[in-house]
Formats: C-alpha cells, structure tokens, sequence
C-alpha cells in the first residue's frame, strides 16, 4: 500500500532536501587549478597524493594519504616523511613521471592530489575518478612549495592548517638566523648532489637553498647552472675547487650515488678542498634537499641546518 503525503508533508519533504543541497554547495570550494577551475566538497577523506609536495602537505594537514609515489631515486616515500606516518602506510602508486592509474582507481579516492607536471592524458583519467587538484607551473623560485601547499590545503579543507604551518617555518627560519648571526657564523654555501657520475652544484632556487639564503647563508653556484635548470653539469674532479665556498652541503640521493662520493673523498682533488680541511663539509639527504616540497621538508631541512651550525 503506498502512502500519500499530505501537501504539507510534501513541503516539508522539499525543504529538507533543499536544506541539505544547500548546505552541501556551501562547503563546496572551487578551485583554480592548471586545468581550470575544479570543485571540491566538504573535507576528503579518501585522498591520494601523486607528488612528493602534495604528499608533505597532506600530512601537515593531519591527513594521512591512501596512495603516494614514491621519491625520486627511491623505492618508498622519502625518509623524512617516515616521522609523520604511523601505522597506516599509503600503499605506492608508482612514481611521479610514470603514475599507476589502475592503482589510484582501486584506493576509490575523494581528492587527488597530483604534480604541476601532470600530462593531459593523465589527467583526464585521473579526474574521472576523483577531482583531481594540479598546480600551475611556476618559475622556479624557493617559496613555490608554499603557494603549492596553499593549494592543496584548500582542496583537503584544511587552509588554515598549512597557512599556519607556513608561518611556522618562516618563524623558526628568522629566529636561526639571529643564533646563527649572534655565533658569528655565515659565509657562502654550495649544495652539491654527488650522483654516480660526478658531482652536480644544485640550484639556489629550490626549498633547500632558500631557506640557507634564508639564515644568512650566501648561496653560489648560479654561474655553473645557467638559466636552463636546477642543476648544473656533472663536474670533473678537476674543477671542485668551483664549489670550494665556506660551506659545502653535500647529498646523495641513493647507494649508487653514495658509493661514487666515497670513492671521491679518497681523491686528492677532493682532500684538498679548503672546506674540507675546514671540516664544513655537511653531509645531507638528497631526497630532502634536492627532491623534497613542502612544510614538512623545510622544517627537516631547518633541522639539519640548525645541527650542523649550531652544534
């Protein structure tokens, strides 16, 4: 027997309804993305993250991702980011340049997350799964992470979070810089990554070398990179005395690239390096200061600052 709603029930029945479409498009927040203008609803729950940056801005937030790509030069989520997951690992979804589409499918996501560099083609599969965030491709500068994370954050509904912890990292900066200023300690600095085929002197516009800029450092190197990209050539052992500054930041990204420095450091081109016999060479972790994006990295990357010069 089917029942018969009375006029005033039917009313009631639609303003309900109407009620909760409402408050549904209230929370909906469009965002401008490298792909147009894409709609995210209330806060995901279900997210996966297709690049190293969005992966560090989502666990800022408080979200631990279902999915993530691995790091470059890795197998896994880079080593930092291991402070900040507990028991609930995301599963890998391959890695930034070669993204598993059946496996993001199979995570069923609410929001993805993906790279500036995501193709066209990636893109309209991945967003027939979920709405899928893209940045803008930037120049690049050392403060990209935070526009990035800004981004994201307002896709996880979480904007107030990273805005927060942006601040945060601008604060600890400007209070290094003081200590390090107050121990009169500065001069220039290279951040060199030693791959299997040599040395490369990284960019001093990334995360990394902003934030020594940012302390008081005076980055070089930009003579040997040029205008064209984020490193330079692969030095010969003849010319390290190009990055023989006051302070030399020194990253491998794997086994590979950690076995070729240390069969450098057995070279009389490298002994003799006035840093070196200085004892300022610092050894750092190339998935965090050649690779890795945002508030989470700069503070690990301010972490190992802090310990090399304020010992």
């Amino acid at each position: 027997m089917t029942a018969t709603l009375t006029k005033g029930a039917r009313l009631g029945v639609v303003s309900v309804l109407l009620s909760v479409l409402v408050a549904g498009t209230a929370q909906a927040r469009t965002l401008n993305t490298a792909f147009g203008e894409v709609e995210v609803e209330g806060t995901p729950e279900r997210v996966v993250t297709l690049y190293e940056g969005a992966l560090d801005a989502a666990l800022a937030a408080g979200i631990t991702p279902l999915g993530a790509v691995t790091t470059r030069g890795g197998d896994n989520v880079a080593e930092y980011v291991e402070a900040h997951l507990g028991d609930d690992r995301p599963a890998i979804m391959g890695v930034v340049r070669e993204i598993n589409i059946e496996a993001v499918l199979a995570q069923q996501p609410d929001l993805i997350l993906a790279p500036a560099q995501l193709s066209d083609e990636q893109y309209q599969l991945l967003s027939r799964i979920a709405p899928t965030v893209v940045p803008h491709t930037q120049p690049l500068a050392a403060d990209n992470w935070k526009a990035e994370a800004r981004l994201y954050g307002e896709a996880l509904n979480r904007k107030d979070v990273i805005e927060e912890a942006i601040a945060t990292v601008d604060q600890r900066a400007t209070q290094l810089a003081d200590a390090l200023a107050d121990a009169d300690v500065g001069g220039t600095a290279f951040l060199v990554r030693w791959m299997p085929g040599g040395p490369m002197v990284m960019s001093e516009k990334l995360i990394a070398t902003g934030l020594l800029e940012q302390v008081g450092l005076d980055v070089q190197g930009a003579d040997l990179i040029g205008e064209r990209g984020v490193h330079s050539d692969v030095l010969s052992l003849e010319n390290l005395a190009q990055v023989d500054g006051d302070w030399l930041f020194l990253a491998t990204l794997n086994e590979d690239g950690q076995q070729a420095l240390d069969a450098a450091k057995q070279s009389p081109a490298f002994t003799r390096l006035n840093v070196v016999q200085r004892e300022q060479v610092v050894p750092v972790n190339g998935q965090l200061w050649s690779s890795a994006n945002g508030p989470l990295a700069a503070q690990a990357i301010l972490d190992d600052i802090e310990a090399a010069l304020l010992p």
